[in-house]
Parts: C-alpha cells; structure tokens; sequence
C-alpha cells in the first residue's frame, strides 16, 4: 500500500526531486524518469550488485563513488539498459550528460541507475523528453517525494519510501530513503534500486563505510526469487546542511543506527511486495558460531521453494525448514537446533515437539507476515533474514514477463 502523504518523512535540507512520465513503460502516464537533484556539491556513496553481468550505470557508477561533488542523480524504470553493449554504455553518458545539464551541473557530478528489461535499448528520445519535464518541476513537498519514488518502480504495486528524524548535537538530522524491487530478488544484492538522502555532513569515507554496514543488515538480508540481478544499486547522498562538520564518534554511531532502521524498512517492502507474494517470511537464526553463518543458513531456508511453498499454503512443515539448514554448508549439531513459527514451538533440541498443526495453519493463514525462528548451540551470532512465499501468481506472472 502507498504511503498517505500525512505519514511521508520530509525531503532532507538540500534536496530537490521529481518524477515524470516519459512513455518508456506501456502504462501510460506512469513516471518512469525521476531526478534528485542536490543544490550543492553533495556526498555521494554507492554499494552495487555483484553481478559479473551488470549495467552500464553499475560500472559508471563504481567509479564515481565514493566521492564529494555530487549534484544529480538520473533514473529510469521500464529498461534496465544491460546488454546493450556500446550503445548501452553510450546512452548511460547521454543521460549524465543530460541530468548535470539540467541542474547547471558537470557530467562528472552526476550518478545514473536504470531497472526494467534487459537487453533493450533505451528509447533516448523519451528519456531526453524526461529528464526535461522532470527538472521543470524539482520540489522538496510531499508530492515530489511521491512522484520520484513512483519513478523507480516497476513492477512494484506501491512506492517504498521510508525516513527517520534524529537529534545529533542539538540538531535536527533527517535521513530519507525510496527504492523499488519486488522480483529478480536475491544478495548481493537484487533487482532493486535505493537512494537515501540525509542532510547530515558525512566524509566520503564515513558515507560508505555507513552504507556498507547498513546494506548488509537490509538490502543484503532479502530474497523473493534467489536470482541475482544486473542493475541493483544503493546509493546514500548526504548535503551537509543540517550539521557544521562531518559526522564522528557518537554522533556518527546514532546516525548509522538510524540509517539502518531505514534501510531495513524499505528493504522489508521489497519481499513483502514480491510478485504474487501472500506472505512476507521474518526468518530470525541464532546460536551460531558467526554472523556469517548465520546469514548462511537463513538465506539458503529462505531460498528453498518446498519452505516457500509451505507457507504460501500454511503448512507448518517443519521438516522442510530442517532439512533446508542443513544443506547450508554449515556444520552444527543436530541434536542442539531448535524451531518455532509464529511463536509456536514445534522442534527443540533435535526433536518434535507436539504441537496443534491447525492452531499453526491458522496463524499462517490468518497473518501476511510468518516469523521462522531457528535457533542452534553453536555460539552466540544470529541473523535476520526477509523473504517473500512462492505463489502460482509469481510463476505466471515471469513466465509472461516480455510477452
């Protein structure tokens, strides 16, 4: 569901955005270019996928980033413009070039993100035509939030958009995010796009080393499909405004506590709108020996399509979820794995354990949401995981997805 513009975070000091409708998506009418325009020179940082098969924009935004001149930022949904060869990389040019022009700015001060199809060339003519309708109607109201966030997405069936205001040395520090994704869904990291904006003063090294450890608790920790995709970046922009030196020590921590609240908040949207998703799955695991394999596990129960079946049909099949963990490639015990779902106790120490399978069912059924807990005796780390149910919605929707 859409945000109500009486719930929507303010738009960060410095920032200027808007979306527009440039005819690159077959629903008309429908924004498909947004720019985020920063009046001054701004901080710029960027995590991108890892995908060997990435977009132009990826690549020409590796080298930017991170880095302190940044002024815009361009971004089209409808055409992920990978696959595109020269051209491709050549029409990414086209668009910084166009973006930086429209905000009196240099080429080199600007970032690109596209999304949507693959191996499709970008219908430039529309975009140039974006791009210009976009900058004549730059804003900082609810309403431009709205429209910049509607131009990211693409099969979305709402805009993600989520913000916190902290108080940092007497000051009022904003920190406001959007982001699309809702199938191609997998770490490192997915069909999405993010960009969060905060008016805190940030060196480029503070901003990435933020971005990095915020990404790895949210946009990392989420899967709907398990497949990896070419174009997914996030990118934090911070304008400086609201604070007279950059951010250190404990001012630093409460801000990196906060940009991870949302980042977890728009990362949870994700999977929670995966295509022809019923339910969103909070997987939580805990007692292993690191975060890492912690992570482990939980993304390979997440992943499992017999796990995400069970739920989409209420099933507490537990010997799924098991089975799932012990083909992770983590070595535990056993006899010391214990799971609950939705609070319910259903195996302890490497047993069943009687429970009421219809009470479970119901709870399912009854919930968009199913918590999974798995807990184990090999340590202290734990990790929290999000995934999305597999529906036959989600498998006739993609198997018509360019037809």
């Amino acid at each position: 569901m859409s945000l109500s513009s009486g719930s929507l975070p303010a738009v960060p000091q410095g920032f200027r955005l808007a979306g527009a409708a440039s005819g690159i998506k077959s629903k008309p009418n429908v924004e498909d270019v947004t720019l985020i325009v920063c009046d001054d020179d701004a901080v710029a940082a960027g995590v991108y996928t890892t995908n060997v098969v990435h977009a132009s924009a990826v690549a020409l935004n590796r080298q930017k980033t991170p880095h302190d001149r940044c002024r815009v930022v361009v971004v089209n949904s409808g055409n992920a413009n990978t696959c595109t060869g020269k051209r491709g990389e050549q029409d990414s040019l086209e668009m910084l070039r166009l973006a930086a022009e429209s905000c009196g700015a240099q080429a080199d001060q600007a970032l690109v993100m596209s999304t949507g199809i693959i191996g499709v060339f970008l219908p430039m003519e529309k975009i140039r035509t974006g791009i210009t309708a976009a900058a004549a109607k730059l804003a900082s109201d609810d309403k431009a939030l709205i429209s910049a966030a509607r131009g990211f997405t693409t099969t979305d069936k709402y805009e993600k958009i989520a913000g916190r205001s902290i108080e940092i040395g007497g000051r009022s520090v904003q920190i406001t995010g959007i982001a699309k994704g809702a199938g191609m869904i997998a770490p490192n990291m997915a069909t999405m796009l993010a960009t969060i904006m905060t008016d805190a003063q940030l060196t480029p090294a503070a901003a990435h080393a933020a971005l990095q450890t915020a990404t790895r608790l949210s946009f990392n920790a989420i899967s709907v499909d398990g497949h990896m995709s070419t174009s997914d970046t996030v990118l934090l922009l911070a304008s400086g405004k609201c604070s007279p030196e950059p951010l250190g020590g404990d001012d630093l921590a409460a801000f990196q506590t906060a940009l991870n609240e949302v980042c977890i908040e728009l990362a949870r949207m994700i999977p929670a709108d995966g295509e022809g998703a019923s339910h969103l799955i909070t997987l939580d695991v805990s007692g292993c020996r690191t975060h890492e394999e912690a992570h482990q596990i939980a993304r390979q129960v997440a992943e499992s399509a017999l796990v995400k079946t069970a739920i989409t049909g209420a099933d507490p099949n537990w010997g799924r979820i098991v089975s799932a963990a012990g083909q992770a490639g983590v070595v535990f015990d056993p006899q010391g794995m214990s799971l609950s779902m939705n609070g319910f106790s259903i195996f302890a120490q490497g047993e069943p354990v009687p429970f009421q399978a219809a009470e479970v069912s119901a709870s399912i059924k009854e919930h968009q949401e199913t918590h999974v807990e798995l807990s184990f005796s090999e340590g202290s780390a734990s990790a929290r995981f999000w995934a999305s149910d597999l529906t036959v919605d989600y498998v006739v929707f993609n198997s018509q997805y360019t037809t």
